[in-house]
Parts: structure tokens; C-alpha cells; sequence
């Protein structure tokens, strides 16, 4: 007896699911609303493909219940993954943060090897087929855009969330998962960059340094996070704001108030850098603080550090009081910002919120309301952190789905 298993979405969790159940004798077909598989995998790590990584804790996720993720990174762990994919044809390359790229450091590699597999296995794929609507008798009736139907035992959905929706991601899952009764938890950008409050970022855009990015709400530490940052026109970009941007969204949503907090000298204490600064100064005392500051940080950021602490730029440091040098240490080491927004779903790397997991069996990813309808990846309310984790929880929840599903 013929298993009929058609999922809808060619990302990574539709092909990885489409995989293994072809793999399980499964007559498996993709529908791929683009004209190619794997838009979306092509972005993933600057163009690099960051495919998994191997510090993945379940502390890596998020959601109402991030164990929900358990289940199914134990059917497809880390390692399982680095084999399966070194197998296709993909040698890893790990780098710092346990980051595991393709040695050839190239997304395409990643996607090539994945659609090789796809035609090499005769999974049918069909492209350019936008689902508009799924009915469920004894079977599944799919409908699409230009009145073609396709019918089958079980259904993948993995047409992943919003985040991104140049990759075709425009939330039309969550349509199609409430029509048979799931509900959701609400949806908005996770891994995004952050606009901030005020008019100096115009001046400042494009000046990168390696920095630690920390979140208040009302003087409470809620997260932080360190690496490369970068100001922009509208505010503030780079991985640790990005890692940040979940929480800072999250609490915005709840009306709590969050505050950002830039160290761009962050290896010394306020304290610390104020002797540094009275030691630094007392070798040029007759410069002018704006003069006296470059080698120290970037030029660009002196004028609108010093502006805002209401220096003037032309005084010489030797007349600097003890209150405004301390004032000069406390900005490099602690500068906040109001966050008023994000740069929505057009930059956001993933979708947080999503189908409540409540109502999916953790073990097999099937729904628990509609018997052979199989839900993965984005369009669950399961979100990694950035680093790899996105690309893992999609890589095993489809080989959750398409094994169970091909059983």
C-alpha cells in the first residue's frame, strides 16, 4: 500500500522532510511556491550557510515551551546532522561559537547538495505552486492558485513563518493551519536589527566596532551579548543586537520598557577607563579633548559622544574636571539608547510566535487535532538563537516529520 506524503514548502525542513521520507519508501512530492527550492538557505550566514552548530543547548530556543524542541533534536542531533550532510557531500568547517559551515563556505553548496539528493532520489517536485487552500476528507485535498489539486495520505506543512519574505515566507501557513483548528501565538520579528531613539545615527552610520550590547528594563539586566556592532541610519545592526532583538521585541509587545546599552570600550570597568583617560591625557594637555580622543575610538563617534554629554570638543583636556572625564568613561562603557522599533519583517532572520505547540506531538511533529498533518520548522512557535540553531530545529523537525510520516 502506497504512502502518498506531500509537503508543502521546499526550505530546509520541507526538503530534509521530503528526504527522509522518500528515504522510508515514501511517494513523496514537494510544492514550492518560487521557482526554485532553498531561496531562503541561500541568505543563511552572510551566503556562507552557518548549518548547525555544535555548543546547541535548549537553552538556544524560545517560545511558550521551548522543550517542546526536545523530542525531535534528539531523532536528529548535532552530529547526526554534521554525518548526514558530510555524507552528501557537505565536509564541515567549525569555527568560533561552534558555527559549522561548509568547507567551501558557500550556502549554494548546501543547497546543491540538497536538491541533488531530491532529483537523484525521484522526489517529484513541483515549482511556482502557491497553496491556497487544504481540505481533509479521507485524504488531503490541496488546492492552488491556478486551480490544480493534489491529493494525499499525509500533509507537511513547512512554509516556514514571515520572517523574510523576499524567500516567499508570507505567513500563508498560519492560514492554512488555523483552517483546521490550530491556533497561534502571536507572531513578530526575532533576529532583526533595532531602531533607536534619536538624531545622531545619520552621522554615525557604518562605524562598526566590537562591542557588548546589554538590555535593561527598568535597570534589570535581560540579556547581553558581545561581538561586532553597527550603527546605522536607522539605529543599530550586527550579531549581538541581533541575539538581543527577541527579548527587546518581546518585552516592547508587553509594554515594558527596555533600554539598550552600548559598551565600545568594554575591557575596562568605568573606573577603570577614567585613570586610563587621566593617564592618556596628561600625555597631551594641551590638546583639544576632540583631538585628544582619536586612537582611542572611532573619529566619527567623537563629535556625537561629545555632544551628548555636552562637552565642547575644543576644550583642552588639561581643563577637564574629574566630573567630566567620569561623564567620558561612563558613555564608552555604558551609552544608552530607547529602543522604539525594529526593521520588521523584510530583515528578520526568523519568525518568533507561531503554531502553539500545545496542540503538535512533540515526538512525531503531527498535529494532534487532524490525524496525518505534520507541522515543521518556522511555523511552529520554536525560534534559535543566531548561530546555526534556526537551521538545526529545521533540519530535525523535518526528519521527525518525514520519518514518522513515511511509517
Amino acid at each position: 500500500m502506497s504512502n502518498k506524503i506531500i509537503v508543502v514548502g521546499g526550505g530546509a525542513a520541507g526538503m530534509m522532510a521530503a528526504i527522509i521520507a522518500k528515504k522510508n519508501g515514501a511517494d513523496v512530492t514537494i510544492l514550492e511556491r518560487n521557482n526554485r527550492v532553498g531561496k531562503k538557505l541561500l541568505a543563511t550566514g552572510n551566503g556562507r550557510c552557518n548549518y548547525t552548530n555544535i555548543n546547541l543547548d535548549i537553552e538556544n530556543y524560545h517560545g511558550k515551551n521551548p522543550r517542546f524542541a526536545y523530542s525531535a533534536l534528539a531523532n536528529l542531533d548535532v552530529y547526526q546532522t554534521m554525518d548526514l550532510f558530510e555524507k552528501m557531500g557537505i565536509t564541515p568547517a567549525i569555527e568560533d561559537n561552534g558555527k559549522v559551515f561548509p568547507l567551501s563556505f558557500q550556502s549554494s553548496s548546501v543547497l546543491d547538495i540538497l536538491r541533488y539528493e531530491i532529483e537523484d532520489l525521484g522526489i517529484e517536485l513541483i515549482t511556482e505552486a502557491y497553496v491556497v487552500k487544504v481540505d481533509k476528507k479521507k485524504d488531503f485535498i490541496i488546492t492552488l492558485k491556478d486551480n490544480k489539486r493534489y491529493i494525499c495520505d499525509k500533509l507537511i506543512l513547512a512554509t516556514g513563518g514571515k520572517a523574510m519574505p523576499i524567500s516567499g515566507s508570507d505567513g500563508n501557513g498560519y492560514t492554512i493551519v488555523k483552517s483546521f483548528g490550530h491556533s497561534i501565538i502571536d507572531i513578530f520579528p526575532g533576529l532583526v536589527q533595532l531602531n533607536l531613539e534619536g538624531n545622531i545615527f545619520k552621522q554615525i552610520s557604518g562605524v562598526k566596532f566590537s562591542g557588548v550590547a546589554r538590555l535593561y528594563s527598568m535597570d534589570k539586566l535581560l540579556i547581553q551579548d558581545s561581538g561586532d556592532i553597527l550603527f546605522t541610519n536607522y539605529g543599530i545592526s550586527g550579531p549581538p543586537i541581533l541575539q538581543i532583538s527577541r527579548t527587546a521585541l518581546e518585552y516592547m509587545r508587553n509594554k515594558s520598557p527596555v533600554e539598550l546599552d552600548i559598551s565600545i570600550i568594554h575591557s575596562k570597568s568605568q573606573y577603570e577607563l577614567a585613570d586610563y583617560l587621566n593617564k592618556r591625557f596628561n600625555y597631551m594637555p594641551k590638546k583639544h579633548i576632540g583631538e585628544a580622543l582619536i586612537g582611542l575610538i572611532n573619529k566619527r563617534l567623537i563629535n556625537p559622544i561629545l555632544q551628548e554629554i555636552d562637552l565642547d570638543r575644543n576644550k583642552e583636556v588639561h581643563k577637564l574636571s574629574k566630573k567630566e572625564i567620569y561623564a567620558l568613561s561612563n558613555i564608552l562603557t555604558s551609552w544608552r539608547f530607547n529602543i522604539v522599533g525594529s526593521q520588521g519583517w523584510g530583515q528578520a532572520q526568523v519568525t518568533a510566535g507561531g503554531v502553539n505547540t500545545d496542540e503538535v506531538d512533540p515526538q512525531t511533529m503531527e498535529s494532534k487535532l487532524v490525524e496525518g498533518l505534520y507541522i515543521v520548522g518556522e511555523l511552529l512557535d520554536i525560534d534559535g538563537d543566531c548561530g546555526g540553531f534556526n537551521l538545526q530545529w529545521a533540519w530535525s523537525s523535518g526528519y521527525t516529520a518525514g520519518m514518522y510520516a513515511s511509517n
